[in-house]
């Protein structure tokens, strides 16, 4: 199982404290001490995974310090995902407190490497039925909301990080006041949807193909409660492979029949374009953070794709032509 990275994965160090002690417990839980631990894609996370064969059978050791990243959500998720029938992998062991889980090894094959025109309708119809299960059936309760604050967190990095930081975009009052204007629809747009279980990070490399029951789904542990049309929106306006309108009008008809079959289609689209909206400006947004904040600099090569895709949606509505107008400046635009 690959979990989604733009970087390198880490390589076992004898030195390493954290694998030092990866092995231990390990060997305490199972009694075995694997010669080999292949050193997994991570993501944007403190996380680490490895691949082990225990008993015969390969695994993944997941390795999260606790002091960085709290598990709880993952093996919380997990659950309620697979109480509904959808494929997480199965948590074997789990210690919370030292931050190390084993789970099941989904395998390697991503659909983003599977993903093409000749199998996409196959491969989406499979996973608008899983995010359709996700909507519908997995309980929401107890789930941190996407709400306002949130929303308004991830917007914030757009203009913070990329505009400010990234692109040194100096703002006139009056785009201030366009921009402002533009966010409050966005996030009321948000939350006027129906609420419910939200992955949100849905995308062809957190799909996994599998012998069954497909898709595999990872990275899932930042889940919330939130609107129906999110995930939705996260895959069919992808990172990796870009689609024309008309596949994206017809599959948001597709799962609109599936998730949200009471709620009309002009809605509906609507719902779906301006959630795509935030998603993709909340994204240039955290790329922008994560190499100002955190010094990782290989996401902003990403940032023009996702980019593109506002620049795409925002002409299809005429109330939003003096912020396409803003982010077609040659300050803003990458």
């Amino acid at each position: 199982m690959r979990a989604m990275s733009e970087t390198s994965p880490p390589s076992p160090d004898q030195d390493d404290p954290r694998l030092e002690a990866a092995r231990k417990w390990l060997k305490q839980q199972t009694g075995a001490e694997p010669p080999d631990w292949q050193p997994m894609a991570g993501d944007a996370s403190f996380r680490r995974y490895f691949r082990v064969a225990i008993g015969g059978c390969s695994r993944i050791l997941m390795d999260a310090p606790p002091e960085l990243e709290d598990s709880a959500p993952f093996v919380d998720v997990a659950r309620r995902l697979r109480d509904v029938g959808l494929h997480a992998p199965e948590i074997i062991l789990a210690d919370l407190n030292q931050g190390f889980l084993l789970l099941e090894d989904l395998g390697d094959d991503l659909y983003r490497d599977l993903l093409s025109s000749d199998t996409v309708e196959a491969l989406f119809g499979e996973t608008f039925a899983a995010l359709a299960v996700m909507a519908r059936d997995v309980d929401p309760t107890g789930l941190p909301a996407y709400g306002p604050e949130l929303f308004a967190q991830e917007l914030d990095w757009f203009t913070g990080f990329y505009l400010e930081k990234e692109r040194r975009h100096h703002w006139s009052d009056g785009q201030r006041k366009t921009w402002n204007r533009f966010c409050r629809t966005l996030v009321e747009n948000a939350l006027s949807q129906p609420q419910v279980f939200v992955h949100k990070d849905v995308h062809s490399c957190n799909l996994m193909r599998t012998s069954g029951n497909n898709p595999g789904i990872i990275d899932f542990q930042d889940a919330v409660r939130g609107p129906v049309s999110y995930d939705f929106v996260s895959l069919v306006w992808d990172r990796y492979i870009p689609w024309p309108r008309q596949n994206i009008e017809r599959w948001m008809e597709q799962f609109r029949l599936l998730a949200a079959p009471d709620i009309p289609g002009d809605r509906w689209t609507r719902w779906c374009d301006l959630m795509g909206l935030q998603r993709n400006i909340k994204i240039v947004g955290r790329f922008a953070l994560l190499k100002h904040e955190q010094k990782k600099h290989g996401y902003v090569e990403m940032i023009p794709r996702f980019y593109g895709y506002l620049m795409d949606v925002l002409p299809l509505y005429p109330e939003f032509g003096d912020v396409h107008e803003l982010l077609r400046d040659p300050s803003c635009a990458p």
